[in-house]
């Protein structure tokens, strides 16, 4: 199985896709409808999401096994620490190797109901992420990323705390962390530089979310736990009411985001494609993404 890691050392930039577990018969079909319209694009990678407490556990499971064994995809497969045992987390990083996943984004994971609520760890568990990689890295030859909060995690104190927690879970054995979301191309730019100055070189990659709709917009908002820019907000606002309007600005804002950090030589833009795959595939093609064969 092909690494995260090895399909980021070509001299082109890549990009990758996300998408979440579905809930019911109706959703799998939209989940494959995109993956299948996504797949000829060739990204460098596709993950699917874990629930919180394993609420969505077997959906990614099964999703991300037929993913392995039925496309072409490079399959990265989430795993959260939230309400598992250290037991149970063996049994989930067993199965996926079982289906041949070799990689996998480990996060500790947000309380259930409440993302900035008291955690709780399980009392057969474990408390941080870094625990969560070392425990990956310790049962196989498994790619290991972890998330990084551009604006910094809500609980940490300050930017320079946050960035100390971040760089202990690259060592611990992460070979890559995937961003949060973010607004302005100097605010991911800043993440990487502090993780650099930090003496650590490992991969830092963007998370980018298409802004095709308000009701986008204001998830990304939430979701990044940073208030959207005025700059930003002149352009997209104004277009409230004209949904075709907002999204043809919207997926031009994401793009300008995109060609600036190509710019700085980020290797892979990581998309939340919430389980669609047009906006997605008119920003890689705008960006010259795309292969020929697509």
């Amino acid at each position: 199985m092909t690494s995260v890691v090895e399909r980021l050392q070509g001299d082109t930039p890549v990009f990758s896709i996300e998408f979440f577990p579905p809930k019911d018969v109706a959703d799998e079909a939209i989940l494959w409808r995109a993956i299948r319209e996504l797949e000829p694009y060739d990204p460098a990678y596709m993950s699917i999401t874990y629930g919180a407490g394993g609420s969505s556990r077997e959906g990614t499971i099964r999703s991300i096994a037929r993913v392995a064994t039925e496309t072409t995809l490079v399959p990265m497969a989430h795993l959260t620490a939230v309400n598992h045992s250290v037991a149970e987390l063996r049994n989930v990083i067993g199965w996926y190797a079982a289906v041949g996943v070799r990689n996998i984004l480990a996060l500790r994971g947000d309380p259930p109901g409440d993302p900035y609520g008291e955690w709780i760890p399980h009392p057969e568990g474990l408390c941080y992420a870094e625990e969560l990689v070392e425990l990956v890295r310790s049962l196989g030859d498994f790619c290991v990323g972890v998330s990084a909060s551009p604006y910094g995690h809500p609980r940490s104190p300050d930017l320079d705390s946050d960035t100390k927690y971040l760089v202990r879970k690259l060592k611990a054995g992460a070979d890559f962390a995937i961003a949060q979301l973010f607004f302005e191309p100097e605010i991911f730019l800043r993440l990487r530089d502090r993780v650099a100055a930090a003496g650590c070189d490992a991969l830092v990659l963007p998370g980018i979310m298409p802004l095709t709709t308000l009701r986008t917009l204001q998830t990304t908002v939430k979701l990044s736990g940073a208030p959207a820019p005025k700059i930003l907000l002149d352009r997209l606002e104004p277009l409230a009411d004209d949904p075709k309007a907002f999204r043809a600005e919207g997926i031009d804002v994401v793009t300008e985001l995109c060609e600036r950090l190509i710019a700085e030589g980020v290797p892979d833009l990581h998309f939340y494609t919430f389980n669609r795959s047009k906006a997605t595939s008119e920003v890689v093609g705008r960006l010259g993404l795309v292969p020929a064969r697509a």
